[in-house]
């Protein structure tokens, strides 16, 4: 796919996997960056609980990465500040001290608000390896993250 193309040509594109294959389009998302991973977590009391991934790689998702709690992840600067990148965690001076600063080595990731206005938790690409996100790919992740909410809802009231 070309870098090319308008944030909101993406995000029509990325409707349409949405409608026609169900919940996250975490392939078509993923497919646009280097990194091996894009993921939805979902906040659950005190930890946050991986319920879309894709890995380029296609294996499981390792256990460390399947339930988080809250204070090890990196989530919780994005739930805290809203957005959080890190293209390196190694020399992140943010992370100095963290469990996983240097364990996963880049970061991209924005809230998800669910269907009633409410914190569903967060969709990031990441990587074990230091990656940088593009601004353009920020932005398609941005809107993204705007549309995905109603998808996730038709998952959470069909279960």
């Amino acid at each position: 796919m070309s870098a090319f193309n308008s944030v909101s040509d993406v995000i029509q594109r990325y409707l349409a996997v949405l409608e026609a294959e169900g919940p996250a389009g975490l392939q078509f998302l993923n497919e646009r960056v280097p990194h091996r991973y894009s993921a939805v977590y979902r906040l659950e009391g005190g930890t946050l609980r991986n319920e879309f991934v894709f890995d380029k790689l296609g294996q499981l998702t390792p256990e460390f990465l399947q339930v988080v709690p809250l204070g090890d992840s990196f989530c919780q600067f994005v739930l805290r500040e809203g957005i959080f990148q890190t293209t390196n965690t190694s020399i992140d001076a943010r992370l100095l001290g963290h469990k996983y600063q240097g364990v996963v080595g880049s970061y991209h990731g924005l809230p998800l608000v669910d269907n009633f206005g409410e914190l569903y938790g967060t969709i990031c690409h990441f990587d074990i390896d230091a990656h940088d996100l593009s601004d353009h790919e920020f932005a398609v992740l941005k809107q993204a993250a705007k549309v995905l909410p109603r998808y996730l809802g038709r998952t959470r009231t069909a279960s």
